[in-house]
């Protein structure tokens, strides 16, 4: 088995410690964003136990676990409701302030050149389903994705966030990530707890296999319907998913206001 191939496997074995951003399944212009590479297709067929063959099936705009997702996703703010679980603020403490602004200061200069969009796109950025309208892009490296699966590295955010503007995109912020099963303690080792609050995506539940993602659906379905428990799934025939994809934390390094640069 050659090296190439050998690499495949292990970041396929990898795939459900990635964001949700390997859902996306558009077809996208190369003079945009690069194409999605084999191990990010078999990451994405691995992702929280769902089979993409049935995810093409939900329409041409994506899978609905990725509709859903961007939909909770795409405010500056995130809604903490039945589907969205945040960690809580622990006590105040010059030596995590000190650490988080290390963080901040690390994280400035690493991607200050990705100011212009173009350049994250030669350097392994994907665009999260360009052609649906978003409040914010993640533009996703899925190198880093993995990297943050073993280890955090300020310096190689997951995702960086993008607004949309006449000409392009303007940068504001980054996110971060870490596995499903990081615990509270392992979350404050790589960005402190008492400075911001780590969330991940929890109680979806999908429209039934085969159902369109329409409008009707939307109210019942995905990470803002109002169907928040296996049991009130299992009666409309949903799909059922307790947590999807792993822990996220955004940082806007851009604010003036110090409680902005890690709101959530």
């Amino acid at each position: 088995m050659d090296i190439k191939k050998s690499a495949l496997i292990l970041l396929a074995a990898a795939a459900p410690l990635l964001p949700l951003h390997a859902l996306s399944q558009q077809s996208q212009d190369p003079k945009k964003t690069l194409g999605q590479s084999p191990a990010q297709s078999q990451a994405g067929d691995s992702m929280a136990g769902m089979n993409m063959d049935d995810m093409r099936q939900e329409g041409a705009k994506g899978s609905a676990a990725a509709q859903s997702a961007n939909d909770s996703m795409s405010g500056h703010h995130l809604d903490m409701g039945a589907h969205m679980f945040m960690t809580d603020l622990r006590a105040e403490n010059s030596p995590d302030d000190k650490r988080a602004t290390e963080i901040v200061e690390t994280l400035w200069p690493a991607i200050a050149k990705y100011k212009d969009y173009r350049v994250a796109l030669a350097n392994g950025f994907q665009i999260f389903m360009p052609n649906l309208a978003q409040d914010h892009y993640h533009f996703t490296n899925y190198t880093y994705a993995f990297e943050a699966s073993l280890h955090f590295n300020p310096e190689h955010p997951t995702s960086l966030l993008y607004k949309k503007t006449a000409d392009g995109y303007e940068l504001e912020g980054a996110m971060y990530t870490a596995p499903k099963k990081a615990s509270l303690d392992q979350l404050n080792e790589r960005v402190p707890l008492s400075v911001a609050r780590w969330h991940k995506h929890v109680n979806l539940c999908l429209p039934p296999r085969g159902a369109h993602w329409e409008d009707a659906n939307r109210k019942e379905f995905g990470l803002r319907g109002s169907i928040a428990t296996e049991e009130a799934c299992n009666a409309a025939g949903g799909r059922w998913t307790p947590q999807i994809f792993g822990w996220m934390v955004h940082v806007y390094p851009y604010e003036t206001d110090p409680a902005k640069i890690w709101a959530h």
